[in-house]
């Protein structure tokens, strides 16, 4: 089985790391110095006071690598339409692509039942880059639980949790979705198979849409914005107006809203992604989180003051600061 990290950061970085330390047929797509660090000393993986260094194949270039059995995306979202083109070496007529990639998914309404089928989503996927350059029928949904870090290049620090949840489009338990759960399961990941992934989507991607640009406007970690009477008001008005979009194409939610909103203060004092990229000024998160919601509410006919306010602020804070947009 050979298997293809698309994007080696901190979450795939991880992911490469365990399967080739179990000896699996893994190689990675990086760049840059983490590139350079990787091709030259192997990639480090420090768990807790464990650490340990692993060879690893890593390629700028992903021609170099050939067709894969599986591609694993864990870019950020909006990095993904301008690699489609390059990607195309690493796929076959049999290649599964696995898009461990936050927020709403651009092939969310493939093979899903119902009025809204097949439709496109234009704020995550432009001109159907995706849609047409990977094809729906090729993926596999998965989200990404662990936390990790990359302190410097070649290094990855490991944080917590080891979860990768995965699920077909459209509800099956298929081969392809169990061969790769079991290949994750023995190098020490879960790797559970969902029946109604988009479930699951939709209990994180609550907490990504409102904690994220609440936290990069104001610059408070989850422990205080979850907590203040004023920051968990505008959060809680995100995720009801959320919840009532999901509902609306069949998504159920195990939990509620004010328990979400207190699993997020539990976390403590974190800075969320979009905080830190927008620190670091770096591209900021923002379509996939929140516009493809303001999206799809309007696509099913929900309005969203509150979404609108925050979307509005946070796109302008971006723009402000080189970024978002063009």
């Amino acid at each position: 089985m050979r298997i293809c990290i698309y994007g080696a950061g901190a979450i795939g970085g991880y992911m490469g790391a365990k399967l080739a330390m179990a000896g699996a047929d893994v190689s990675l797509v990086a760049r840059g110095p983490h590139l350079a660090a990787m091709q030259a000393h192997g990639l480090t993986l420090i768990e807790g006071d464990t650490r340990q260094t692993v060879p690893v194949r890593a390629a700028e270039d992903p021609a170099e690598l050939g067709v894969q059995d599986y591609v694993i995306i864990t870019l950020k979202a909006h990095s993904v339409p301008g690699v489609v083109d390059r990607m195309q070496a690493l796929l076959g007529p049999e290649t599964t692509v696995v898009m461990g990639v936050n927020g709403v998914p651009w092939w969310y309404f493939y093979k899903l039942p119902g009025p809204y089928e097949n439709h496109r989503l234009p704020s995550v996927d432009p001109g159907d880059v995706q849609w047409r350059g990977i094809g729906p029928e090729r993926v596999l949904g998965c989200v990404v639980y662990p936390a990790a870090e990359v302190p410097e290049p070649g290094v990855i620090q490991h944080i917590e949790g080891n979860r990768f949840s995965l699920g077909e489009p459209s509800g099956e338990k298929t081969t392809r979705a169990e061969r790769l759960s079991k290949a994750l399961g023995a190098v020490g990941l879960k790797a559970p198979v969902r029946p109604a992934i988009r479930n699951e989507i939709w209990v994180k991607l609550w907490g990504n849409l409102s904690f994220n640009p609440i936290s990069a406007l104001t610059g408070a970690t989850l422990d205080v914005l979850c907590t203040d009477p004023g920051t968990r008001a505008v959060a809680r008005g995100m995720m009801v107006e959320a919840q009532q979009i999901a509902e609306a194409v069949g998504v159920k939610f195990p939990i509620d809203v004010d328990r979400r909103i207190q699993g997020g203060a539990e976390v403590g004092a974190h800075k969320t992604s979009m905080l830190q990229d927008l620190e670091r000024g770096r591209p900021m998160e923002i379509d996939a989180l929140v516009t493809a919601v303001q999206e799809m509410g309007r696509l099913v006919g929900v309005p969203t003051p509150t979404i609108d306010t925050v979307l509005a602020l946070i796109q302008l804070r971006g723009r402000t600061a080189g970024c978002y947009g063009a």
